[in-house]
């Protein structure tokens, strides 16, 4: 939840003047993750508001040097981010080369997405076939559409929701 969205947090910028100190013990009191730590000491700073961090030495987040030290916070945490998503990358391609299923299992086992089709050939409307078959209406939406197609999806997990 963004710091604007937190009663705590609004009640204490309605108190907030010009030339006030916020003191917090850690930046994570100022936001869930680096761009809304930021976020928030830059609106804190246009209000006149001076942000002091004690996990950081007291620095002033405000300050110049303060700024310096959130560019350097906000680079380890993109770089973080990236490394993240380039592991898991890495881990899609390898579970793939290995042959393995990747997704969630399909809701609808062969033999139920057969009576969908059947059902659905039928005039019952996705809703009904959902509600009978206990799945979300897009799935067997998505049984719909691959009836439509040509190319017929046989897979397992090709169709799963």
């Amino acid at each position: 939840m963004a710091t604007d969205q937190r009663k705590g947090f609004v009640r204490l910028l309605d108190r907030l003047e010009r030339d006030d100190v916020l003191v917090v013990t850690k930046l994570d009191r100022l936001g869930r993750n680096a761009m809304d730590v930021g976020s928030t000491i830059q609106r804190l700073d246009a209000l006149g508001v001076r942000v002091h961090c004690l996990a950081l030495g007291g620095v002033d987040l405000t300050s110049s040097t303060g700024k310096l030290t959130m560019g350097v916070i906000n680079a380890v945490a993109e770089f973080e981010r990236d490394l993240l998503i380039e592991r898991t990358q890495a881990g899609l391609a390898r579970a793939r080369a290995e042959g393995k299923a990747i997704g969630r299992p399909a809701s609808l086992t062969p033999e139920r997405r057969r009576e969908a089709e059947r059902l659905l050939r039928d005039g019952r409307s996705a809703s009904a076939i959902a509600r009978e078959l206990k799945v979300g209406r897009t799935t067997i939406r998505r049984v719909q559409e691959a009836m439509r197609r040509p190319e017929r999806i046989t897979s397992p997990g090709a169709l799963a929701s």
